[in-house]
């Protein structure tokens, strides 16, 4: 089990993110790596179905993190099905933001996803194109897609009016799940400026 505090006191969140990331990659081989034939893929974000296979050699746990975090991303957040989000979510689970915020609490946490629909009522997660686990860790990309329709909250009390846009962003989240098999701490990233640039305000 990795001890969180000491890896985020030295470096904070993103050196944490690296650190899962690698961490997974190197103890859990890929089937496609192994026989050297695959088919390199463009970028997620605008290639269909662009999935890598499943990794080998997950035990019990890591393939249930990995089942359970699809289910969250392609079903529950994708069809806001809030109640189900203690599913995958600790009830005090830290999600820490691309913008370098964090929240605590679920209520929070549920709150802040049910604000990028008021926006973008479309909004989908379609597809995980890595998927990778090592123990109590994941680390999953992600497609996030929609379509800015609605005015989006400015956070000073006005509105931005929407410009009909849609988005579509590469993102990834490392989850570090605890015994009972929910995330206790969830990071997520992606290019804030790329999404502000595709939505017409950048």
């Amino acid at each position: 089990m990795i001890d969180r505090r000491n890896v985020l006191r030295g470096a904070g969140a993103a050196a944490l993110g690296a650190f899962a990331i690698t961490a997974v990659s190197s103890g859990t081989d890929l089937a496609a790596a192994a026989t050297g034939s695959r088919e390199l893929f463009g970028d997620p974000a605008t290639t269909p179905r662009a999935e890598l296979p499943w990794p080998a050699n997950l035990t019990h746990a890591e393939r249930t993190h990995l089942e359970v975090f699809d289910e969250l991303d392609f079903v529950v957040y994708s069809h806001q099905q809030w109640d189900r989000i203690a599913e995958s979510h600790a009830q005090n689970i830290r999600v820490h933001w691309p913008d370098g915020h964090y929240t605590d609490g679920i209520d929070r946490h549920i709150a802040d996803m049910k604000g990028q629909f008021l926006w973008a009522p479309d909004t989908r997660i379609t597809e995980h194109p890595i998927r990778i686990a090592k123990d109590n860790l994941t680390s999953v990309t992600g497609v996030m897609q929609g379509t800015f329709t609605r005015p989006m909250p400015d956070g000073k009390g006005g509105l931005i009016q929407p410009t009909g846009k849609k988005f579509s962003i590469n993102m990834a989240t490392v989850g570090i799940w605890n015994k009972n098999g929910v995330m206790d701490e969830e990071f997520l990233f992606w290019d804030n400026l790329a999404f502000y640039q595709q939505l017409g305000l950048a």
